[in-house]
């Protein structure tokens, strides 16, 4: 199945899903406690959010601060802002995907599985990374036949690993 059409069934299935639940919860304790639940997820998911959100931040300046690559910031800036989404959309699974990436131990979980998929289509060759940028010349410093050599240290033809502080 293409990314296309596993997204489109993500798209359908997942909100049936919840629409299901929702459903279920909602005979169970009713209309009105069902309404108020969904309300306070909402609400409760984007304070957190948002206080996670600012702790990330400071990490991010902190390391910048220190000279340092904010690589595992960046991962759970992204997990926060993905987080987010899922608690402010109405719904209990999305809920709980949101609370997993939004606090730090069940967030490191995740990354870490995501990372692994990630670094293994890699080395399958199924995800292929593109630089773009302004093409280099030789006032720009580029080496004989066209290449400018990189600043950041990277080989373009060595294979790109991303390693867990954490493991």
């Amino acid at each position: 199945m293409t990314l296309l059409g596993r997204l489109a069934l993500l798209f359908v299935l997942v909100p049936l899903v919840e629409l299901f639940i929702l459903v279920q919860i909602g005979e169970v304790v009713g209309l009105l406690p069902t309404l108020a639940l969904v309300l306070l997820t909402g609400v409760a998911g984007a304070a957190l959010a948002r206080r996670e959100g600012l702790r990330v931040l400071w990490s991010f300046q902190s390391e910048l601060a220190q000279g340092r690559l904010p690589q595992q910031q960046l991962l759970d800036g992204l997990s926060v802002l993905v987080g987010g989404a899922f608690l402010v959309t109405p719904g209990l699974l999305t809920d709980l995907a949101g609370l997993a990436l939004l606090f730090p131990p069940t967030r490191r979980v995740v990354e870490r599985r995501v990372r692994r998929a990630l670094e293994r289509r890699i080395r399958e060759g199924s995800v292929n990374f593109v630089f773009m940028g302004t093409q280099a010349g030789p006032a720009a410093g580029a080496e004989p036949g066209g290449r400018r050599p990189r600043g950041d240290g990277l080989d373009p033809t060595k294979e790109i690993r991303v390693e867990d502080s954490n493991d």
